[in-house]
């Protein structure tokens, strides 16, 4: 069984900087792509960010380019979304996701999902 599990959320000004992790048990991490999506208030779920299962390639939102950065830990099992320049229009719910065969990050169907970490950027 997969599990995901997402930390590093809180309240943060705009301007910030926060780092998400989510750690992965249930199977061997490094096989597989990761990503992390993300749920605003009255708002689908949205892509935010990709990495492949060897970090080679990540994949962005044009919203988050150049300010949010994924990478991965393939030895703590952990992948990371590193948040700077924070906008108030950021605050949501953060998924991390996997898929439940190989992909290369982009155009992934994304089976296992962790529980949600809250970022709230104030103003």
């Amino acid at each position: 069984q997969v599990q995901l599990v997402e930390s590093g959320g809180g309240l943060v000004q705009a301007g910030g900087s926060l780092r998400l992790s989510c750690v992965a048990s249930g199977r061997t991490f490094n096989n597989y792509a990761m990503g992390w999506f993300r749920r605003a208030p009255g708002k689908e779920r949205e892509f935010v960010a990709a990495i492949s299962w060897d970090g080679g390639s990540t994949y962005y939102a044009d919203s988050v380019k150049g300010r949010f950065t994924i990478s991965r830990d393939n030895a703590k099992n952990t992948v990371y979304l590193q948040m700077n320049s924070l906008k108030p229009e950021n605050t949501a719910v953060y998924y991390c996701a996997t898929p439940a065969d190989y992909c290369s990050g982009y155009g992934c169907s994304w089976d296992y999902w962790g529980q949600g970490t809250q970022v709230t950027v104030s103003s």
